[in-house]
């Protein structure tokens, strides 16, 4: 039941999108039409919760203080935790690494179409927030960790599809000069990070 609770919460009331402002450059950039978009948030998806169990065992195997001790009493002392963000970048890394390779491989249009904003989910802020978060909030399992991974890449999977699919309606309409493109995407994001913010009223 918790499990459910923080996957419930870490899609609608923690977005990274909406509640963090996580992501935003890859979110403004690549929202314009609903097949990229729901590519690249099926990605973000797939990195977060492949990522999160392992930056779980990382962090708690090898970067905390005395984490070490199952290799040896005598490293009981000894702490890494200042190497926990370049070692999160690395994991992240690498398993985009993997995604690019696997997206040119199966779909090489929306490879094409992703552009260089399929290698750079490896700097993406909700991906590497998701795991800060993770350490931050201490997290008993790596289970409890993918849940939580999960429920954040679901999260801005629906934001991203959802500024796509109001933006390509939005080609449609009378904008005012001014505000077309960059600038009426900020005034909807904002309308919509108000709407979701009515889901703090859920009890969990």
């Amino acid at each position: 039941m918790e499990e459910l609770n923080l996957f419930i919460k870490s899609i609608f009331i923690d977005n990274m999108i909406f509640a963090y402002f996580l992501g935003m450059c890859s979110f403004l950039a690549v929202s314009k039409n609903v097949k990229t978009a729901l590519g690249l948030g099926a990605a973000v998806t797939f990195m977060l919760t492949v990522t999160m169990p392992i930056n779980y065992a990382l962090d708690r195997y090898v970067l905390q203080e005395g984490a070490l001790t199952w290799l040896s009493p005598s490293l009981a002392d000894v702490d890494l935790s200042f190497l926990g963000l370049i070692m999160f970048i690395a994991v992240i890394a690498s398993g985009t690494q993997l995604v690019e390779m696997a997206v040119e491989k199966f779909s090489p249009s929306l490879y094409a179409s992703l552009g260089i904003f399929l290698p750079l989910i490896a700097v993406n802020c909700a991906i590497l927030g998701g795991a800060l978060f993770m350490q931050q909030r201490g997290f008993t399992s790596a289970w409890t960790a993918t849940v939580y991974g999960a429920g954040s890449g679901i999260g801005w999977l629906l934001a991203i599809v959802g500024i796509a699919a109001i933006r390509e309606k939005l080609a449609y309409s009378n904008i005012p000069a001014p505000l077309r493109g960059v600038g009426i995407t900020f005034i909807i994001t904002g309308l919509m990070g108000i709407a979701f913010m009515s889901f703090l009223g859920i009890k969990l």
